[in-house]
């Protein structure tokens, strides 16, 4: 033998002496009497890894809502930096091993729809405590007769903190976790939102004549400055200036409303072409369309959502699209007052994003039920253009979550469930005798689920719903509440 060869072979044969005399001597500590224990180290144990996935939901049929409008029948939705989608991919035995154990959190969503959470794009939420004072009358009677003289009298920070809290529990409920609110005392808004772990889009309403929190213009204007100065870069508040309409301010708060908010890089929320009554106004003091006036003072812009849009022609709709205006049709609310039907399908049509909204919960609409919005979205423009292809199932979803978040210029955030969007993510129950059977998931959304099928809401990866018990509103003190404000408001209007 070489020695060369020699010399290899006796390092081989050194090096296995030497772990068999290490394997030897912690046999000998792992049997010796516990005395001798003490007085050896205690061998370093390895700690197990810390989980990476903060959020893992795995096993549903995932409607991603991405542009590819994927739908995964087993798929797995990762959430990775607290608030933030890392993966949505197929539950393959390789997503399984890499994602599921080691996830902080873990929810089995088998048997259920994992879908974006819904967008309702323009309400009142505090108007709940006035849910029901007085329906069946005209906008103009409804709002002069009943809402300004009630909200005149009962209107304060307290109401306004109690109507969010029941508003937030009715919108979590049906599967809402973006918002957009125009109100008073919105910065009590904001707060009741962010601690219940909700994401708004929440405007302060400026008027020509006294409001609840504020009396006067130039007040209002110093309000709505504070509260765009606090929550500016907030995760989930996007505070946002609200004149609520041309017929409600003049030239000159529009605009100062509208250079405030462009100061800030805040949205403005407004309501524009919602009655006939506003249109023949409009031509008969500007000589034209509410759309063409606003453009012509400079208000229209990709920062600006404009509520109803029923009353508009074909300039108008070229008018919104080149400025990027967000559009939100509110069926319920322009069925219940006789406004109108908006021509959803040509505004989209034109390219302007059409989300959806309940409007308020009171008089306009009762309730807060988003997914009754699809539904009716999609059957009153089939009555109205006497065309059951008229707007499809597919489109109205599309309109409840990502088409309402570009409405809203916010669909780099939210809307589809994708890799680097926020965590905002809902899932339906399908073992009710409503959700069965499903041949198609759209038409299932659209036609079939209710609000109530609703079971566990994720809102910036934080779970705020689960198994339909809510962990972020206190539900009971909110109702007991609302019962006590419901003999407030009838003693003052007496």
């Amino acid at each position: 033998m070489k020695p060369q060869n020699l010399c290899q072979r006796s390092l081989v044969v050194l090096s296995i002496l030497v772990l068999e005399l290490l394997s030897f001597q912690h046999l000998v500590t792992a049997q010796a009497p516990a005395k001798h224990k003490q007085a050896q180290k205690p061998a370093k144990q390895k700690s197990a890894p810390e989980p990476i996935w903060d959020l893992v939901v795995a096993g549903g049929t995932v409607v991603t809502m991405d542009p590819s409008h994927r739908i995964l029948e087993n798929g797995i939705v990762v959430v990775k930096q607290g608030d933030t989608i890392f993966a949505v991919e197929a539950s393959t035995p390789a997503a399984v091993n890499k994602y599921m154990h080691e996830a902080k959190q873990l929810i089995d969503a088998r048997g259920k729809l994992v879908l974006p959470g819904f967008i309702n794009g323009h309400t009142h939420a505090p108007m709940t405590l006035l849910r029901g004072l007085k329906d069946d009358v005209t906008l103009e009677e409804w709002l002069t007769k009943f809402i300004f003289p009630a909200e005149a009298k009962n209107v304060n920070e307290e109401f306004v903190r109690w109507g969010t809290r029941l508003a937030l529990a009715e919108q979590i409920r049906g599967g809402v976790t973006t918002f957009a609110d125009m109100y008073y005392f919105e910065d009590a808004v904001a707060e009741e939102t962010k601690a219940a772990g909700v994401r708004g889009v929440l405007g302060e309403t400026i008027l020509d004549f006294p409001a609840p929190d504020n009396k006067n213009n130039d007040a209002m204007l110093e309000y709505t400055e504070k509260f765009l100065k606090r929550w500016q870069g907030d995760a989930l508040i996007h505070a946002a200036a609200a004149p609520h309409s041309m017929y409600t301010c003049s030239d000159k708060t529009l605009q100062d409303t509208e250079a405030l908010a462009r100061k800030y890089n805040a949205p403005i929320l407004i309501h524009v072409g919602e009655t006939r009554k506003e249109l023949n106004d409009s031509r008969e003091k500007h000589g034209t369309t509410p759309v063409q006036y606003l453009d012509k003072l400079g208000i229209l812009g990709p920062e600006v959502l404009a509520a109803h849009c029923i009353f508009v022609d074909d300039t108008d709709r070229k008018i919104l699209a080149q400025r990027h205006v967000g559009c939100v049709h509110n069926p319920s609310s322009n069925m219940m007052l006789a406004s109108g039907v908006a021509p959803v399908i040509e505004e989209r049509a034109a390219g302007i994003a059409v989300g959806l909204g309940t409007d308020g919960p009171a008089g306009s609409n009762n309730d807060l039920n988003l997914m009754e919005e699809m539904d009716l979205a999609a059957k009153l423009q089939k009555i109205t253009k006497m065309d059951p292809r008229a707007l499809s199932a597919k489109a109205v979803v599309d309109m409840a979550t990502i088409e309402g978040a570009r409405a809203l210029h916010m669909d780099k955030e939210i809307g589809s469930l994708e890799a680097g969007k926020k965590a905002d993510i809902v899932l339906l129950g399908l073992d009710a005798p409503n959700a069965v059977p499903m041949f198609d998931v759209y038409a299932q959304l659209a036609y079939a689920l209710k609000g109530s099928d609703v079971e566990t809401v994720i809102i910036g990866g934080r779970v705020v719903m689960r198994d339909k018990k809510l962990l972020t509103v206190d539900e009971p003190a909110a109702i007991a509440k609302a019962k006590e404000f419901k003999y407030r408001v009838e003693a003052s209007l007496k």
